[in-house]
């Protein structure tokens, strides 16, 4: 059967798992024989939207960048995967009626977390006022009202996040199901040996 394309947008701050999630879920996809691209936000702001500020103008028209090129690869049969933090709400309803086949998740995950994880010390300067337009500190992010999937990234392991993403796409009919048993890290004998071993060195 012809494979259909679709979009899968992530959303979320700076931070929130955006990126390891699609990376993971294009993964996932590819194992299963789909064709992926995935267009990450800050790659594309070097690339296709090289020049663009962080006003809220120049903001939507990089996300519209984005979504045309989803668009693009959607009609011509290809899973395309966007993962920008996307803070607006109307252009990120704009993208999803201009595409059609479109899937939104939610990275969810608190700004004080953020902090905490923050390797390159972005939401510090901004909280010093080093960094203008910062989303979620100087500038403000609309979260999504009705995304297909929320991955709450401070609580779940990126698997259990992969998983809900991948059930989602089955249960809409985009992806047809894995069959039983083709996720398994382990086959059932290797289970019951490594339970056995487990067992026998007191951690069950």
């Amino acid at each position: 059967m012809e494979q259909q394309g679709f979009t899968l947008w992530f959303t979320g701050l700076s931070g929130s798992g955006k990126t390891t999630l699609a990376r993971a879920v294009e993964r996932m996809l590819r194992d299963r024989g789909f064709k992926v691209e995935v267009l990450d936000g800050d790659v594309v702001r070097t690339n296709l939207s090289k020049g663009l500020g962080f006003s809220k103008e120049d903001r939507d028209t990089n996300i519209k960048r984005i979504g045309f090129v989803c668009k693009l690869l959607t009609r011509n049969g290809v899973v395309a995967i966007g993962s920008a933090i996307s803070p607006y709400r109307e252009v990120r309803d704009f993208v999803r009626q201009d595409i059609g086949r479109f899937v939104e998740v939610y990275c969810r995950c608190p700004l004080d977390v953020l902090i905490e994880r923050d390797v390159k010390g972005l939401y510090k300067k901004a909280l010093d006022g080093e960094i203008d337009n910062f989303t979620g500190v100087s500038d403000p992010y609309e979260e999504p009202l009705n995304p297909e999937v929320i991955a709450d990234t401070d609580r779940e392991a990126p698997e259990e996040s992969v998983g809900k993403i991948i059930g989602k796409l089955e249960e809409l009919g985009y992806i047809p199901e894995a069959p039983e048993n083709e996720d398994r890290v382990y086959t059932e004998e290797e289970e019951k040996i490594l339970e056995d071993r487990l067992r026998a060195l007191g951690y069950l």
